[in-house]
């Protein structure tokens, strides 16, 4: 009974670690980026939900199978929840199963910021909104072709334009 437990905590853990968790950004790498947005942490807090402020502005992650986009399959445009710009499109949306909305490819790699991100007794990378600066998520070299990678979003970061609004 013992040893089932290290390994259902173990892997618990190692699917926790996998997608979401808080992170700490190189500050050099984003205080050296120009953001077209700029605000105030009081004006972020007056114009965001207390989730969105907490994923966005402090890094801060969602439960699993928990957010609005998990399991969502319309048609459409992502965009960052905090200004507007279009990160991901609903095209190269897939079930990573980790419980969290995932990506293989974003919709214009100038729209965001990658970020080296050393927190958690690990190296991860940091997806950052380019326009706004706004903590996303984190992407991982286990994705689908054919980019081979899983951009792992959290849907309080997210808002959504129906393809037909487009």
């Amino acid at each position: 009974m013992y040893r089932f437990n290290v390994i259902i905590l173990l892997s618990a853990f190692v699917f926790v670690s996998a997608c979401g968790q808080e992170g700490t950004q190189s500050v050099e790498s984003v205080n050296n980026h120009n953001f077209e947005v700029v605000k105030s942490e009081q004006e972020w807090k007056k114009e965001l939900t207390q989730e969105e402020y907490n994923i966005l502005r402090e890094k801060g992650t969602e439960r699993a199978f928990s957010g609005k986009y998990d399991n969502f399959k319309k048609k459409g445009v992502y965009t960052c929840a905090g200004c507007g710009t279009k990160v991901f499109s609903s095209k190269t949306k897939f079930d990573s199963g980790t419980g969290w909305p995932s990506y293989y490819d974003v919709y214009n790699e100038e729209n965001l910021l990658l970020v080296e991100d050393r927190s958690m007794g690990m190296v991860r990378t940091e997806v950052v909104c380019g326009t706004c600066g706004g903590h996303l998520g984190h992407v991982f070299k286990d994705g689908p072709q054919p980019t081979g990678l899983r951009y792992c979003i959290n849907s309080a970061a997210l808002d959504f334009i129906p393809k037909d609004k487009l």
